[in-house]
């Protein structure tokens, strides 16, 4: 057992090592793009199924609320998190569209949609983009090396094995966190 969890560490560690240069100017040019929308008093949207419901949550929490130090509370919120309207959109439109009609709803030209898929095929996370483009929001996407789809700024964890990734996904998430602390610390 003990043999089990040394190749887990060691296999998190291994993608950890793929981290480059460039996929950390990936993460600071997100920061950059998300810190200009909520200086222009935009917000961000997130989203995304599964475990990556449960980051976008995350990703809404340490920003309306503090990640690491006092500041004002950041425009986000989770897409996830409205059951009925999860519900009642996916009986009435389909499970594809469960996010692009919130956006349709809420989102305004400037607003910044983050979307979490470990593949980055999540048909109703693309379908939020399109949704998303007619209304001149910037799409930002988090996802992996199994991502085929460029069209959207993407952020991509350097892995192909879905813990991995959404191990990655919470390195990135924080590291946007930690400097909006710094960003808008009282």
């Amino acid at each position: 057992m003990l043999n089990i969890l040394k190749d887990e560490l060691n296999s998190h560690i291994n993608t950890y090592a793929k981290i480059n240069e460039e996929f950390l100017n990936d993460i600071y040019k997100a920061y950059e793009i998300i810190s200009k929308a909520l200086k222009n008093n935009n917000k961000l949207l997130i989203f995304g199924n599964g475990g990556s419901a449960a980051d976008a949550q995350h990703f809404a929490a340490e920003l309306s609320g503090r990640y690491k130090v006092e500041r004002k509370g950041l425009s986000a919120i989770a897409l996830s998190t409205d059951t009925s309207a999860l519900t009642a959109i996916a009986n009435d439109y389909g499970y594809e569209f469960v996010f692009s009609r919130q956006v349709q709803a809420i989102a305004k030209k400037g607003d910044i949609l983050f979307g979490i898929s470990t593949s980055g095929s999540s048909k109703n996370v693309l379908e939020a983009f399109k949704e998303g483009e007619k209304l001149a929001c910037v799409n930002i996407m988090l996802s992996s090396n199994k991502a085929t789809n460029d069209k959207y700024f993407n952020i991509k964890a350097p892995s192909l094995d879905t813990p991995r990734i959404q191990e990655v996904h919470i390195f990135v998430i924080h590291s946007i966190c930690h400097l909006l602390d710094l960003e808008f610390k009282v």
